[in-house]
C-alpha cells in the first residue's frame, strides 16, 4: 500500500447542511516522510454539529504493538486547526475512525487460535487481541467503542481464496480492520447544578461484518452500518433556490434564490444544473456564475438566468445546486424537476409539428 484514500458520500437532500472544513493527512511512514502509513482525516460540520472521519494504517506485525499505539496518539494529536474556527478534535461530537491498524492476537498458538475461528468461538480469542487489551489501560482510547467482533479474523489470507496464510510465515490470524467511533464527553456538572439539557446526537450500531466474498487482497473488507440520530442545530440552508415557472428547451431559464442574513457570498459562487444522482460536484451539464447572469436582486430575492443554449435536450429529472467559494461547499439545493420538451403544434394534415 502506497497511500490512504477517504471518501465520503451523502444523499443530496443533506448536502446543504454538510459542510466540509478541513481535510488533513498524517503520515507516519519512513519518520514521517512517506505515506503509506498514517492516517487521513476530514472534518465537517453535519447539521451544526462537528465530525471528523478518519482513515489509517498503523504499522504492521506482532512486536511493534507499542508503535500502533504511539502512531494512534500522533494521529489524533496531529489534527489541530490553527487559524481555523474548529474545535479540538475531542471536541468534536463524533469521531469515527477506522482503517487496517494491524493489532494481533498475542500470546495463543496459531493452532487454537485456527481452531477457535473454525468453530467460530471467536470469543475465546477476545481477550488476547491487542486492541481490545489496550483499551482496558489507555484511557483515552477506552473512550472509542466498537462492535462485538462476532466475525473470523480478517487477516491474512492467500490471495483469490478465503485460506488463511499457507506461505512460509503462516502468519497467525487476527482482527487488523477495525472500526471505532467517539462520542463526544458530556460535561461534568455537580448533583446540585442541573445539568444544561444536551442536543439530541446519539449512534448506535446496527451491524459490523466482513465480507469473505471479496479475495483480491489478503485482506477482508469489514463494513460498519450505524444510525444517526440527531436534533438539527442547523435547519435552514443557507440558500434558499428554486427554478422559476416551467422550464423548457425552448427559452432562457430563471433562476429564484435567497440567503441568511450572515451568508458570505463571493463574486465567485456558482449554480449547477445537475442530473438527479450526481456523484461529484464536477458532474454539472451546465452553469451559471451568479453575478454574471444576474436580472435582479434585492433584500430577499435575486434572480439570474441560464442561456437556452446550455439547456439539456433531455427529460431526464434535473435539480439546482449553490456552491459557495467562500465556504467551499455546496449550500442549497433545489427541489428535482424536469426539463419540458419543445411543445408541438398541429399542421392543417394534422400532424404533430415541432415549434421554432
Amino acid at each position: 500500500m502506497q497511500g490512504l484514500l477517504l471518501l465520503v458520500f451523502a444523499k443530496y437532500q443533506h448536502l446543504p447542511f454538510i459542510q466540509i472544513l478541513s481535510t488533513k493527512s498524517t503520515p507516519t511512514g519512513l519518520f514521517g516522510y512517506w505515506g503509506n502509513k498514517g492516517g487521513v482525516n476530514i472534518c465537517l460540520k453535519l447539521y451544526g454539529y462537528y465530525v471528523s472521519i478518519i482513515n489509517c494504517h498503523l504499522p504492521p506485525h506482532m512486536a511493534n504493538n507499542d508503535q500502533r499505539l504511539e502512531h494512534f496518539d500522533w494521529i489524533l494529536e496531529m489534527q489541530n486547526f490553527k487559524g481555523l474556527d474548529i474545535p479540538n478534535i475531542l471536541d468534536h461530537d463524533l469521531i469515527v475512525w477506522f482503517g487496517d491498524m494491524n493489532f494481533r492476537i498475542e500470546d495463543f498458538g496459531l493452532h487454537f487460535v485456527r481452531e477457535s475461528i473454525k468453530s467460530q468461538c471467536y470469543g475465546d480469542l477476545w481477550e488476547k487481541d491487542q486492541l481490545s487489551v489496550a483499551k482496558k489501560c489507555d484511557p483515552l482510547l477506552r473512550e472509542f467503542q466498537e462492535g462485538p467482533l462476532l466475525f473470523p479474523p480478517t487477516y491474512k489470507f492467500d490471495k483469490n481464496s478465503n485460506n488463511y496464510d499457507t506461505s512460509e510465515k503462516k502468519r497467525k490470524p487476527a482482527w487488523t480492520d477495525r472500526i471505532l467511533w467517539r462520542l463526544k464527553r458530556q460535561p461534568h456538572t455537580g448533583s446540585c447544578t442541573p445539568k444544561p439539557p444536551a442536543p439530541h446526537f446519539s449512534l448506535s450500531l446496527r451491524s459490523y461484518v466482513s465480507h469473505m466474498m471479496y479475495t483480491i487482497s489478503d485482506h477482508k473488507p469489514v463494513t460498519g452500518t450505524f444510525d444517526l440520530e440527531l436534533k438539527p442545530l442547523v435547519s435552514v440552508p443557507l440558500i434558499t433556490l428554486m427554478p422559476e415557472g416551467q422550464w423548457t428547451m425552448e427559452n432562457d431559464m430563471l433562476i429564484s434564490y435567497s440567503s441568511t442574513p450572515d451568508f458570505p457570498s463571493s463574486p465567485w459562487d456558482w449554480i449547477g444544473l445537475y442530473k438527479v444522482g450526481l456523484r461529484h460536484i464536477n458532474d454539472y451539464v451546465s452553469y451559471v456564475w451568479v453575478k454574471d447572469n444576474q436580472v435582479s436582486f434585492n433584500n430577499r430575492l435575486n434572480q439570474v438566468y441560464i442561456n437556452v443554449s446550455n439547456i439539456p435536450e433531455t427529460e431526464d429529472q434535473f435539480l439546482l445546486c449553490y456552491y459557495s467559494n467562500n465556504l467551499h461547499s455546496v449550500v442549497g439545493i433545489s427541489n428535482p424537476f424536469k426539463i419540458q420538451p419543445p411543445a408541438l403544434e398541429e399542421d392543417p394534415l394534422g400532424e404533430a409539428q415541432p415549434q421554432i
